[in-house]
């Protein structure tokens, strides 16, 4: 499929299916891999490849996994193994600038999570384009949520099928509307404003420049969050008496379809802190990026993940830490209970260990947070990740708010 040529200037846009985790440690498989190689120059496609693969474990295929994307054990009970594919794979990938949606968080890391389980090195990118990030910043939400499904409604594309290669062909198509929607705007800015050719929630901003384009036109930012910080600084300058939890709802019948889809992108795969045996916790390095490396913890020997529910949290914008484009950051405090602070201790000193045994000499700071006088008031602050491409910055944690009668994301 692939041409050889020093000069690989083809974006490949790619995306992965993959079982669904359905229990804790469980992790994610690949069971399609699809690629089509785009000219940046024209933006048409030049060539495609796509494989159904074969797990190692065929029961990893559950019926949640079906119901997500279709792809049955009998489907692919006669395709290559990832081992099989991985050249190919390799080939289109490494030194190419890799495009899709999403795939800074998902389909990055389960490439690199494949090669490493047949112990190959992974490919890597000359630059990456995550749609998501993009669109969400230079697109604004105006087409709700930015998945991919989303936008293909938005823009009259038809469903989307969670199938490898129709979705990176409807990436593309999805982009190629964005941007001619942009140019259009840019070109008559102050007549599209003022017929509402402009959704109200487009707003765009990056990490050189904090301001967004709703600012720039004097328009309200929907999504400026000064008036919640002032609100809830008030709370937080209250006492902690005053403070209430108000437990969340509970989760509607899971076997329904809704939540059966919803399930594909929720905490399948997560420990309550009670699950956790303290003695099976290890630390290891795994790589991160470009010879970088990261603390890794496992429980069992598999990635820990904790999952904490109807927690007291406090919020609000933190003015004396910013972001790469010097604005405040949200600021989001958890109260931790006893048992999640006996494991978040056990992983800080384990990983604090693994640091200073690898020559590390940076100041290290405690997950759990305990003021003198209140040692049995512990809480924990959260540091959201930003996932960065290029230029623009967005939350690599997505925050709901879910509303008490309809249960939609807000």
């Amino acid at each position: 499929m692939v041409s050889r040529s020093e000069d690989r200037f083809e974006i490949a846009f790619f995306d992965v299916e993959t079982t669904v985790p359905t229990r804790p440690g469980q992790g994610f498989t690949i069971l399609e891999f699809g690629s089509i190689l785009v000219c940046p120059r024209k933006l048409v496609e030049l060539e495609s490849y796509s494989t159904l693969v074969r797990p190692a474990d065929l029961s990893s295929i559950s019926s949640l996994s079906v119901r997500c994307n279709g792809i049955t054990r009998d489907a692919v009970v006669s395709s290559p193994t990832f081992q099989e594919i991985a050249d190919t794979v390799y080939d289109i990938l490494h030194g190419r600038i890799w495009a899709g949606h999403n795939i800074l968080r998902f389909d990055c890391a389960r490439i690199r999570e494949a090669f490493a389980h047949i112990g190959r090195p992974a490919p890597e990118p000359k630059g990456t384009i995550d749609s998501l990030a993009l669109l969400t910043q230079r697109f604004g939400r105006r087409a709700g949520n930015m998945k991919m499904a989303t936008l293909a409604t938005y823009f009259g594309l038809g469903q989307q099928t969670h199938r490898s290669l129709d979705d990176v062909r409807m990436n593309l198509e999805v982009l190629k509307y964005c941007a001619t929607v942009l140019f259009l705007e840019s070109s008559l800015p102050d007549i599209f404003t003022e017929n509402s050719w402009v959704s109200p929630n487009a707003t765009t901003r990056s990490r050189s420049n904090g301001k967004s384009s709703a600012e720039k036109r004097g328009q309200p930012d929907p999504f400026d969050m000064g008036p919640l910080s002032i609100e809830v600084q008030k709370e937080l300058n209250q006492p902690d008496t005053t403070m209430v939890e108000v437990p969340a709802p509970e989760t509607p019948n899971s076997s329904s379809p809704a939540a059966a889809s919803e399930s594909c992108s929720s905490s399948v795969g997560f420990l309550q802190p009670d699950e956790v045996f303290i003695p099976s916790i290890c630390a290891s390095l795994a790589p991160l990026y470009r010879g970088s490396q990261r603390i890794k913890l496992l429980h069992k020997d598999v990635t820990l993940q904790l999952c904490c529910r109807h927690m007291k949290l406090r919020f609000g914008i933190n003015t004396k830490f910013f972001d790469h484009a010097g604005r405040p950051r949200l600021n989001i405090v958890a109260d931790a209970s006893p048992n999640l602070c006996e494991v978040l201790d056990a992983c800080d000193a384990i990983a604090q260990k693994l640091s200073v045994d690898s020559g590390s000499n940076s100041e290290w700071r405690p997950v759990v947070i305990r003021k003198e006088g209140f040692y049995n008031y512990a809480t924990v602050r959260l540091h959201i990740q930003t996932a960065v491409c290029g230029d623009i910055a967005i939350y690599a944690t997505e925050i709901y708010q879910k509303s008490l009668l309809a249960q939609s994301r807000g």
